[in-house]
């Protein structure tokens, strides 16, 4: 372990320079917004600019330090936003580009920060670049895209004559045929959204000139969508390769040809130069990095190498896919969730930075997923869940809605989603064979729509979302699971999240404190310290329905409650009962412990 948590913390990161003091970042909160789903101001049922404006009282209540704003960009909105037709303007779904120079002044005005969603690994096919590249094969911007002939001796639009075999994350082929040229075009995700060639300079010159517009225009920084797939593993011929067949399907996985590829750190090191570099700014850069490893990650997010701040990893929740994918899932058990958090938490110790999230726009509700959404239980193991997240190592990200405790949606029948890619799942695994009622269930329960149903403010019509018809259904629940109620009552999961982010801020040692698990074999407790300098808290969670006993580490017996999420005295003598997901934080400085 380091002697000196602080050591390699410094302040050398997107904009600002070196120093001796930790990253700002290192102690903030980040919340993010999903605007389709936020709250609608004008009636048409789908979230807005206006809508989040007129909530930001509500954030700075909560206490949040920076706000994510997914996709706002022009979009057909084929994947609600991340197919980006025009970067430099607001989609009028959304508002205009006045209302968003309004919304960024509010949350100057308010001491938060805004980060914008940078989605650079492809575009919309209705972009302007695309429209020229797909023109012609003699267009300028042809190599501004992965245009690719069908296989050798096969025709095009022939079953099998793709260039290569790669699976797109959205089902079926990652290639489209062009008929009117008879060549393919690459889209790791929807046939709408294609893949940006990064090889070529002159798409990397306009994307970081994008970006600083938007940094000149006064935000705070970039989360970067899916940016370690960028880089594509290309043979000095231009051929792509083919990857290892995905069991049931005609396809194969070509993630080894584009996860972390060759030029990877280079690409991110040209950013930061040409972005990022010499900004008399404090800014943040989030990379989304699927299939990232610790190893990997600790390259990216090293300060001396001037990549980006930290990164969104996926390993923990990849833990409850089964053999069949996301879609085919299986319980969590609790020991793999520690060893791997515990891994990352480790690894990225001595150098670099976590990022620790539960939930997002991809991801289901935690409470239903990982907690008990029961009406028995939800309160608590909301805010047990929270109380773990916060205290681990890095930068806690709350998704809308979290701190209400929200739940996953009751989905009956496949009319009733709106994901494009659990809508294509549902279709190509029906095709198949597939029984639709067993199709149904694992939409249900991972499908991305659950984070995306209105957020419920209010008990009333429509959740207080939207005064008109919401793009898709409120869940029925808002009734006990809202904005108002939970801000009148002080033991809700709204102010235990609060208070959380409260001793945040005034804990040094909630960010910078090291990391020690303890009873990592455990299938019902969730325990470890955290230590700086001369303090120290002991995490104790009982993350099951059921009582548990932990046995205390030497030292802690008698020891302060920093915070908990259940009302009722720590019995003393006892403190290692734990009711049915209770969390507590115990707080002791090196001397009570020497004394103890």
């Amino acid at each position: 372990m380091s002697t000196d948590p602080q050591q390699d913390l410094t302040a050398q990161q997107s904009g600002s320079g070196t120093g001796d003091a930790p990253a700002w970042w290192t102690d903030a909160v980040v919340y993010q917004i999903y605007p389709r789903s936020f709250a609608d101001s004008d009636g048409d049922g789908i979230g807005d600019l206006g809508g989040i404006l007129a909530h930001l009282d509500h954030l700075e209540a909560l206490g949040v330090d920076v706000i994510w704003l997914s996709p706002v960009y022009s979009s057909p909105q084929d994947d609600n936003g991340y197919d980006i037709s025009d970067y430099q303007d607001i989609d009028p779904t959304f508002g205009t580009l006045e209302q968003f120079d309004e919304l960024l002044a509010a949350v100057h005005g308010r001491g938060m920060k805004l980060v914008m969603d940078l989605v650079v690994n492809h575009t919309s096919d209705e972009h302007p670049w695309f429209i020229e590249s797909r023109s012609s094969p003699d267009s300028p911007k042809r190599d501004w895209y992965w245009w690719r002939a069908p296989r050798a001796g096969m025709e095009p639009g022939a079953p099998g004559a793709e260039p290569t075999n790669w699976q797109s994350f959205f089902s079926g082929s990652t290639w489209e045929l062009d008929p009117s040229s008879g060549e393919y075009y690459l889209h790791l995700f929807s046939r709408k959204q294609p893949d940006l060639n990064w090889e070529n300079p002159q798409v990397r010159a306009a994307v970081y000139a994008m970006m600083g517009w938007w940094l000149d225009r006064g935000v705070d920084g970039f989360r970067m969508d899916v940016i370690n797939m960028i880089s594509k593993d290309v043979a000095e011929d231009g051929h792509l390769h083919d990857g290892p067949p995905v069991d049931g399907t005609p396809w194969g996985d070509g993630s080894a040809s584009y996860l972390c590829g060759p030029r990877i750190h280079e690409f991110l090191q040209e950013m930061h130069r040409e972005v990022f570099a010499g900004r008399d700014a404090e800014l943040i850069t989030v990379g989304e990095m699927p299939g990232v490893t610790v190893e990997q990650a600790a390259l990216f997010t090293d300060p001396a190498r001037a990549e980006v701040d930290m990164v969104f990893q996926f390993e923990h929740v990849g833990l409850d896919h089964g053999p069949g994918g996301k879609f085919d899932p299986r319980p969590l058990r609790l020991t793999d969730l520690k060893a791997s958090l515990g891994r990352w938490q480790e690894g990225l110790e001595e150098i670099g930075w976590n990022s620790v999230y539960w939930n997002n726009h991809d991801q289901p509700r935690v409470v239903s997923r990982f907690g008990d959404d029961s009406p028995e239980h939800r309160l608590a193991s909301a805010t047990c869940l929270a109380t773990l997240l916060h205290l681990h190592r890095g930068t806690p990200y709350v998704y809308q809605g979290e701190e209400l405790g929200m739940t996953n949606a009751p989905f009956e029948a496949i009319e009733d989603f709106r994901d494009i890619e659990s809508v294509n799942h549902y279709r190509h695994a029906v095709a198949a064979g597939a029984d639709p009622a067993t199709v149904l269930a694992g939409l249900r329960w991972t499908g991305r729509d659950n984070a995306r149903t209105p957020v419920q403010w209010t008990p009333g019509p429509n959740a207080g979302f939207t005064t008109g018809t919401p793009w898709i259904e409120v869940n029925p629940n808002h009734d006990v699971v809202n904005a108002e109620t939970a801000r009148a009552d002080p033991g809700s999961v709204f102010h235990h999240y609060r208070r959380l982010i409260r001793l945040r801020h005034a804990e040094p040692v909630f960010a910078l404190g090291d990391f020690t698990m303890l009873v990592p074999h455990h299938e019902q407790v969730y325990a470890f310290t955290r230590r700086l300098e001369d303090v120290e808290l002991l995490v104790l969670a009982n993350v099951s329905g059921e009582e548990v006993r932990a046995d205390l580490p030497d030292g802690w017996a008698g020891t302060g409650v920093l915070i908990g999420n259940r009302t009722g005295p720590v019995v003393p003598g006892d403190e290692g009962l734990l009711r049915p997901w209770e969390a507590r934080v115990h707080r002791r400085t090196r001397g009570a412990a020497a004394h103890g």
